[in-house]
């Protein structure tokens, strides 16, 4: 039955999160080159059974959150958060209200490795109780303290559980169990306000990967299991040509640069980048470069080439893969690239948003053989890796 059921999920993202370290809100850093409450919302969107994701944030972080947003179907728009948790799970809870659902999940933003198996769990459990956490057995010792530098007998470890989100709720149970703990402020969880309204709290089985990311040593563990996900390498190559036509200048690799021809094309004719988005989109088998952006279709008439690598880009990123390395080798006999290509890089690497490092552009000539020796067009090579979870 609990699959029929409309299942939304709240993303508390409304914290401060400074103990992380790196400069902003723990929910904002990146990792793997996303945003930690982007990964967590990506965790979310296309699950079974999950029909809309709300992120509650403070309304300083807006410009933060958009960015984190961009390009995600299924996201809500964001809602202001408070100055406790309980406050802004309360502000999610009311933005359902006008069109609420069955079930509601209530996820913390610094917990990006929810599996879809808890997802599932979660959802089958408020299906089934109306209030139910993950919960984890405690391996270690537990110990009170006596008093400073002392410990003393603690409670029995298998009498404890260690608690995860995503908390999952019968929405209407929820709701008005916050309406009723509106004073409270010692309540850390959402189990806890259920279990003081007066609510039992099932609990199903939670998983030891799903960590919060707390302190700066969570996100050095968080990266390299990021990067031991990522086990799928994959190259791909990309190729196109232009021929010269009418104009002053050049685009290439997302420069103007003065020429005493232009290139002819339907849009702006960037070899450099065309032949890298074609690439990029090899890498996840996305076809090429014409199929998402027609040149018989007028709206990408003189359009500029960046958008089309940066939608590339996109795509691996919604894919969860990492851009690892872009290469471009740029064929003709002028104008010269040399002077360009510092800047070239830069572009490129700001275009994908990864580090200059990890972008690559050369030139050479083809000695004066072929088109290009004729100086009647541009050609581009190029090659992209990235990196990708292991699907079988």
């Amino acid at each position: 039955m609990h699959t029929q059921m409309r299942t939304d999920v709240i993303v508390v993202a409304a914290g401060s999160g400074q103990r992380a370290g790196g400069g902003l809100p723990k929910q904002y850093r990146l990792l793997g080159g996303a945003s930690v409450l982007r990964r967590t919302l990506l965790r979310f969107l296309g699950q079974p059974g999950i029909r809309r994701v709300l992120p509650v944030i403070s309304p300083e972080h807006a410009p933060l959150c958009a960015a984190a947003l961009a390009g995600l179907d299924g996201v809500m728009p964001p809602v202001a958060g408070g100055a406790t948790r309980q406050a802004s799970v309360r502000a999610g809870l009311e933005a359902l209200a006008q069109d609420p659902p069955d079930l509601v999940l209530i996820h913390d933003a610094a917990r990006p490795f929810v599996s879809a198996r808890l997802v599932a769990d979660a959802i089958a459990a408020a299906a089934a109780h109306g209030a139910a956490v993950p919960a984890l057995a405690l391996v270690d010792t537990l110990k009170a303290v006596a008093e400073p530098g002392f410990l003393a007998s603690g409670p029995d470890r298998d009498g404890v559980r260690s608690v995860q989100t995503p908390q999952s709720f019968r929405y209407d149970l929820i709701r008005a169990a916050h309406r009723a703990q509106a004073g409270a402020n010692d309540l850390t969880d959402d189990a806890a306000v259920a279990e003081a309204a007066g609510h039992r709290v099932a609990s199903f089985a939670g998983d030891p990967t799903n960590i919060k990311l707390t302190t700066p040593e969570d996100f050095v563990t968080a990266e390299r299991r990021l990067l031991a996900e990522l086990a799928d390498v994959r190259t791909a190559t990309g190729f196109d040509v232009h021929a010269f036509g009418p104009g002053d200048h050049v685009v290439l690799g997302g420069l103007r640069i003065p020429h005493a021809f232009g290139l002819a094309g339907h849009s702006d004719a960037d070899v450099v980048l065309h032949a890298l988005t074609d690439a990029l989109l090899g890498t996840i088998g996305a076809g090429d470069i014409g199929h998402h952006f027609p040149p018989s279709d007028p709206q990408w008439k003189g359009a500029a080439s960046d958008q089309f690598l940066a939608h590339a880009a996109g795509l691996v990123r919604e894919a969860r893969g990492r851009i690892a390395h872009l290469d471009a080798t740029v064929i003709c006999e002028a104008p010269k690239i040399g002077p360009h290509r510092e800047a070239m890089r830069q572009r490129i690497a700001a275009i994908v948003d990864v580090p200059l490092a990890r972008v690559s552009v050369k030139a050479t000539t083809s000695e004066q053989l072929g088109f290009t020796g004729r100086r009647e067009g541009i050609a581009a090579m190029a090659a992209a890796t990235v990196r990708l979870p292991w699907v079988d």
